[in-house]
């Protein structure tokens, strides 16, 4: 095995960024995080920033408007991981010159983690954010730089603890309200393990210029085989209530950020069926699962024991 490639992580101290930085840790990488001066000293990261220390992160201190100092981090890596978030996309880009500017570069995963931008039907404001997304693939493309796209579906932390029921603190007990008629197929993917998928592709030559969806069989529910699912492990029958597509879409033009924006990803995952209601094409896409059988990931199913 030749030795592992240098990762570097920017916006390693986000949602998803945590994550990717332990997995990369974990599996001996010599591994890279973008941090500001100023986040050390920022009570709300320091825990986060103490910790990629004790797991051997070596901190590099920059910021994405400093291209100079973007250019010296890139200069000391072989892959760069950015996990900023949705304010931060279009600055992505800042990323893109620092990365050609470099010239060493051997492979870019631009901030995606959620569904294929390329293969949506989304409304505003969901619609603007997947753009984005899409716009930063196609100037990748154009520059040239290698890359692989993460299409993580949805974080498993986001939904299934409270089924993204209004104002829940936990799974429901008497009622559910489920968006349009739940048959949709959407993938719910725990967050430790999307951090283990991504770093695996990282030196895949299978993974070069592709997508990288992870969609394994055992997380691949519609809202309504979770609800039953669910259902079984507490012996109860759910009240359901379903919200047709025309009052969901009237529901995110009253409502305001960030509720809309969830709502209007909602719209696209369990409605439009954005998760799978296509195949995955080896001319543009491989499945995490299926490269590495060997991942043990976490199941719906036993994600949701947590709740019982």
């Amino acid at each position: 095995m030749s030795e592992k490639s240098k990762i570097l992580i920017i916006g390693g101290t986000g949602y998803i960024g945590k994550f990717i930085v332990a997995a990369s840790a974990k599996s001996g990488h010599p591994t890279f995080a973008l941090v500001r001066e100023s986040a050390v000293s920022n009570p709300s990261k320091s825990e986060i920033i103490e910790s990629f220390k004790s797991s051997g992160v070596t901190l590099v201190y920059g910021d994405l408007y400093d291209h100079e100092s973007l250019v010296k981090a890139i200069k000391q890596v072989d892959v760069v991981i950015s996990t900023v978030g949705r304010a931060q996309l279009s600055d992505q880009v800042k990323i893109i010159a620092a990365i050609k500017e470099a010239g060493n570069v051997k492979r870019f995963f631009p901030s995606e983690f959620g569904n294929d931008v390329d293969r949506v039907h989304a409304v505003e404001p969901a619609k603007t954010a997947f753009e984005i997304k899409a716009q930063i693939r196609r100037i990748i493309e154009a520059e040239g730089i290698p890359y692989t796209y993460v299409s993580s579906n949805t974080f498993a932390g986001f939904f299934l603890p409270t089924f993204s029921q209004p104002g829940a603190t936990a799974p429901p007990r008497d009622k559910v309200i489920i968006l349009g008629d739940g048959n949709p197929k959407a993938v719910f993917n725990k967050e430790d393990d999307i951090g283990t998928y991504t770093i695996k592709a990282a030196d895949d030559p299978r993974t070069w210029n592709k997508i990288l969806y992870i969609r394994p069989p055992q997380n691949t529910y519609s809202f309504n085989e979770i609800v039953s699912l669910w259902e079984k492990k507490i012996g109860k029958t759910l009240e359901k209530i379903y919200v047709p597509e025309e009052q969901v879409l009237k529901n995110i033009q009253e409502a305001s950020v960030p509720l809309n924006v969830m709502l209007a990803i909602s719209h696209s995952v369990f409605i439009k069926g954005d998760h799978t209601n296509f195949e995955i094409k080896p001319s543009f896409g491989v499945e995490a699962s299926e490269l590495y059988p060997d991942v043990k990931y976490t199941t719906v199913d036993e994600y949701l024991n947590q709740f019982v």
